[in-house]
């Protein structure tokens, strides 16, 4: 069968590299599924890696993406029973792309309950989000999040407050974010306003970081040190520097984790993720066509946004 994909074989800019090719798909491997794509969002994790930030384990050429939902089109008999079926084809090929080839055991099925559009965002946000609350607990704990009005962060806020957490503060930059943080229960800060930042970082025990740069720095000079600052991304490009006198600094990286999980205990997250999203409040979606991939990613890079844009590859 013949399968477009939007592949990259070289590092840049992602809207200058990437190239819609179409080519007959290799025939299935044994023990994986053979999924056709159905919705796929547009991330900084799908972005970052095309400039070659990770250069040193990405092999050359490469397909986009790095998850979204489908409906199982081929399986092995030990698997038949998800023909026809959604899933989410994770940690297998590249998902922006008409079908997805994964293997079986790490595919998660999708609840009848859950919307594709919702679906489609399970993985990379939510996991995150559910293993750093694991990792550093925020019980009793006042904490502050920076890209607050991020898919990420959302959920850390709404989650940390039901796993006891004091307080939760969210530093934004764009003042659309505030009235929907506050609605999560999450006391807005204006980055602009960096009186209150380092108002609120002086007394914050916990911070969880995506930003780096300017504002991780200035975070990190006023923080007790009895906290601890959990980074997680550099959404600014900018790195910061470190003093002995800062609180424990600890790097979050996802794919260090995925590793460590079991099949089983790999399909457990997800058990868990279900119920939170389903509960939680989240961004809303544009759905763009698979082929209006360059608009999608010009969507993503609105300042301010409030939508997470969707690439629609294949319709229901």
């Amino acid at each position: 069968m013949e399968n477009t994909a939007l592949c990259y074989r070289q590092f840049g800019e992602p809207e200058s590299v990437l190239k819609a090719e179409t080519a007959a798909k290799a025939p299935l491997n044994p023990g994986h599924l053979r999924v056709q794509m159905l919705l796929a969002p547009v991330n900084a994790s799908d972005l970052i890696p095309i400039t070659g930030a990770y250069r040193h384990r990405i092999s050359l050429p490469a397909i986009a993406g790095y998850e979204g939902v489908g409906r199982v089109i081929a399986a092995p008999d030990d698997a038949a029973h998800l023909i026809g079926k959604r899933v989410l084809p994770l940690r297998g090929e590249g998902t922006w792309q008409q079908v997805v080839d994964c293997p079986a055991a790490l595919a998660i099925p999708v609840p009848d309950t859950i919307p594709s559009p919702l679906a489609a965002r399970a993985f990379i946000n939510p996991l995150a989000a559910q293993l750093m609350l694991k990792l550093y607990p925020p019980r009793g704990k006042r904490v502050l999040l920076t890209a607050a009005g991020s898919d990420c962060a959302i959920l850390l806020g709404q989650w940390a407050h039901r796993l006891g957490a004091r307080e939760v503060f969210g530093i934004h930059r764009s003042p659309v974010h505030a009235a929907r943080l506050q609605a999560m229960g999450i006391v807005p800060i204006a980055q602009h306003d960096s009186a209150a930042v380092r108002a609120v970082a002086a007394d914050s025990d916990i911070v969880y970081d995506a930003t780096g740069g300017e504002v991780a720095q200035a975070i990190l000079n006023v923080m007790p040190a009895t906290g601890e600052f959990i980074c997680y991304g550099l959404l600014s490009g900018q790195p910061f520097s470190l003093q002995p006198h800062f609180p424990p600094m600890r790097w979050f990286h996802i794919r260090n984790y995925l590793d460590a999980l079991s099949p089983q205990a790999w399909q457990a997250e997800f058990d868990a993720i279900w119920s939170k999203m389903a509960e939680s409040h989240y961004s809303d979606t544009t759905q763009l066509p698979f082929a209006a991939w360059q608009a999608a990613l010009a969507d993503y890079r609105q300042a301010g946004r409030t939508h997470k844009p969707l690439l629609v590859i294949c319709d229901a």
